[in-house]
């Protein structure tokens, strides 16, 4: 399961993810928060899970209220904080040459539009390509307290949340571009692109106007690079739909890269970047929003596999 939020009024967001790996034994939590002063506090930990019975680890817990209209997600521990968080694209150098604060956490995330995504009755993954067997997607609003260190902040803000089940391999997909966007509880947005390394692989995602959830019968998406090595920095994208066309503008506000490695079975060493950007959105009406923009690539000689789209 995986919780994201952003309040305009503190300008704090962020997002919380816990994954159940029972039958490896282990599972993958992460807490990220864009502070307001520009920081970002990040942590991540792979705690012992053996069973499904419940996402509790690592200091991390979610709790199902009502199904699929009320959850909340609670956090206390440590995270570490990032002055400058492009710094993670080395997580030894990250986690020991900056200082670690306490968070506490504690929000309510309550339904907004309907649910979106499920699981599909016929396998819509390649053997050795599974990321997701099921999955939804829902946008939520996002109320509570968090506090790090000394400083407490009050969120009422947007997000979205999503749960996946089946086997995951980061390595699965050649690289993809998610988008999360919230514009208030009348108008938000989420658009995928997955890329197979072999094939053209998929394009979706919906609208939600206020009253009607409208599924993408395509999605459009180019984005601008900086640093190196690379990453997003603005993004174009069109979401359409039966009815309508929505194009949107992405500026970056802060990002974080994550890394993901695996030893494949020839001893080769895979590298995976997500790389976390918490976003504002602008339509051509003018309207602003906030969400993420999560691109994970695959990296072949440093460089993501997906720089072209």
């Amino acid at each position: 399961m995986y919780f994201n939020f952003y309040d305009p009024d503190p300008g704090l967001g962020g997002f919380f993810r816990l994954g159940n790996r029972a039958n490896e034994g282990v599972g993958e939590m992460t807490v990220c928060l864009y502070l307001p002063d520009g920081r970002v506090g990040f942590m991540f930990a792979r705690p012992a899970v053996t069973t499904n019975d419940a996402f509790d680890a690592a200091g991390m817990r979610f709790e199902v209220v009502t199904p699929f209209e009320e959850l909340r997600v609670a956090y206390d521990g440590p995270v570490v904080l990032l002055d400058d968080p492009l710094q993670m694209s080395d997580p030894r150098r990250a986690f020991g040459g900056n200082p670690r604060t306490q968070v506490s956490a504690r929000l309510t995330y309550r339904r907004v539009s309907p649910m979106f995504g499920g699981e599909p009755e016929e396998p819509a993954e390649r053997p050795g390509e599974e990321f997701a067997r099921g999955h939804y997607e829902q946008l939520v609003s996002a109320t509570g307290q968090i506090t790090v260190g000394e400083e407490g902040f009050q969120v009422s803000g947007f997000g979205l949340r999503d749960h996946s089940w089946g086997p995951r391999s980061w390595q699965a997909p050649w690289y993809y571009r998610w988008l999360t966007a919230n514009f208030g509880p009348d108008f938000g947005f989420m658009g995928s692109r997955v890329a197979r390394r072999d094939g053209p692989g998929s394009r979706g995602g919906f609208v939600w106007d206020g009253t009607t959830l409208e599924l993408c019968t395509e999605f459009r998406i180019r984005s601008s690079w900086e640093g190196q090595p690379p990453v997003h920095a603005g993004i174009e994208a069109e979401l359409v739909t039966g009815t309508k066309t929505v194009r949107v503008r992405g500026s970056v506000l802060r990002l974080i890269p994550l890394r993901n490695r695996r030893v494949d079975p020839a001893g080769a060493e895979l590298v995976t970047r997500i790389s976390e950007g918490m976003t504002r959105w602008t339509l051509e009406d003018g309207r602003v929003g906030y969400g993420l923009s999560e691109y994970l690539d695959q990296m072949v000689d440093g460089a993501p596999v997906g720089l072209a789209e």
